[in-house]
């Protein structure tokens, strides 16, 4: 999607990438924009409302979209490796009508029965595979360059999530909650064929980019991969953003009503959550093109701590957007290196089966915080504790995250030849 010539000379030349690679940055983007519709920031917006059309607790609730999420997670493991063997626009023409039928059976639910399923495709499709796309995609289209081209691809979801929070609380209060998913099934649908157009031709970075002719690293098989006790360290850092934020996000109508928030407190916060994630997205793609992906994960999850803990012990509205702020730092960067290491560390050969795992125990990750929440939280524990609870977490994962990443940078040196 190149500019006219006439306009081309008028570009600072740090912008010639973004004007020649136009539109596979652009199916980045619009792919993780999409996804927004499948994530928990957005379907817990609905939480209060479907908990009491169909009569369930914190809990019930939580275990069903648990037991979904999980669903979808099966089936990402079980199809993660399409991407490596079918065309992108062959693996939208599945995706986006299923993703669009999954809202609109979660708007028009009268019985769980229609309402379990509808949440299983917006996981699946969303978080899921929309996700998974998107990442396997860009980090097989690019070599170097690749941290600016996941950064790119990551605003697409940092723009649904400073958009759509707010947006949806302002439809639902006018005309109600179903409604307001119907409108986000069509939205799928409008993507649907401008996606299609833009990833209709593929790009080569063996052709395209100077990273081609560097030493080659080992291309893992999945099985390989799966016997690597690197990967599992690597994971149990790359983990805690989707079980924390998913924990928290699902659970925060709960908790606003607890501390007598008004229900937009949150809602507005995404806005500055946005602001600061869109700038360390920026950032770390920048870092990761100089210095590699493997340097940020040590330290990546310091902010993230913070932002629970305060959360946990401060009652006033602010400490939402206070962590609002401090989780936008790490997320920002949490987006770039999730689609960043694991190319960098097992290769791209593979990338769509190794990435379909990553993905699978990503949401696995998202789907175990809010049903285990729910059920201590019925069972007496105070979400404030749980929530300081998943901050120490952070902290102490760190200096696990410096041996392993200094092991696997040995290894690396090792493999190059």
């Amino acid at each position: 999607m190149p500019l006219p010539p006439n306009l081309a000379p008028n570009l600072p030349p740090i912008l010639a990438p973004l004007r020649a690679d136009a539109r596979w940055y652009a199916t980045g983007y619009l792919a993780m924009f999409a996804s927004s519709f499948g994530q928990t920031f957005f379907v817990a917006l609905s939480g209060n409302d479907i908990r009491a059309a169909f009569s369930l607790s914190a809990g019930d609730f939580g275990l069903i979209y648990t037991a979904v999420t999980l669903g979808g997670a099966l089936l990402l493991a079980l199809t993660g490796g399409l991407v490596d063997r079918m065309p992108v626009t062959r693996v939208l023409a599945f995706t986006l009508p299923a993703f669009a039928a999954g809202a609109v059976l979660t708007g028009t639910a009268t019985h769980l029965l229609q309402l379990i399923p509808g949440l299983l495709l917006l996981r699946f499709c969303g978080q899921g595979m929309m996700v998974h796309l998107a990442y396997t995609t860009i980090g097989r289209w690019f070599a170097a360059g690749r941290g600016r081209a996941v950064s790119i691809a990551a605003l697409g979801l940092n723009t649904g999530q400073a958009l759509l929070p707010l947006g949806q609380v302002v439809l639902a209060g006018a005309i109600g909650w179903r409604l307001g998913w119907i409108v986000a099934a069509g939205l799928v649908l409008l993507l649907w064929p401008v996606l299609a157009r833009l990833a209709a031709r593929d790009r080569q970075p063996a052709a395209a980019d100077p990273a081609a002719a560097a030493p080659p690293i080992r291309h893992w098989s999945r099985a390989e991969v799966l016997r690597d006790p690197c990967f599992y360290l690597l994971l149990a850092g790359m983990l805690p953003p989707a079980f924390i934020s998913n924990t928290i996000f699902f659970h925060q109508t709960s908790l606003a009503a607890a501390r007598g928030w008004a229900p937009e407190v949150f809602a507005s916060a995404f806005t500055l959550y946005a602001v600061i994630a869109i700038g360390n997205v920026l950032l770390s793609g920048h870092l990761i093109d100089r210095a590699g992906a493997r340097r940020l994960l040590p330290v990546y999850l310091l902010p993230f701590g913070a932002a629970c803990l305060v959360l946990a012990v401060v009652d006033a509205p602010w400490s939402a957007f206070a962590f609002m702020l401090l989780y936008g730092i790490t997320d920002g960067i949490s987006l770039t290196l999730f689609g960043s290491l694991w190319p960098e560390v097992y290769g791209t050969r593979h990338l769509g089966a190794v990435r379909g795992v990553v993905v699978a125990a990503m949401v696995l990750a998202a789907a175990a915080g809010p049903g285990l929440a729910g059920l201590l939280v019925d069972a007496g524990i105070p979400l404030p504790w749980l929530i300081a609870g998943m901050g120490c977490y952070c902290g102490l994962i760190c200096p696990v995250l410096v041996l392993t990443v200094r092991r696997v940078s040995a290894r690396l040196a090792d493999q190059k030849v």
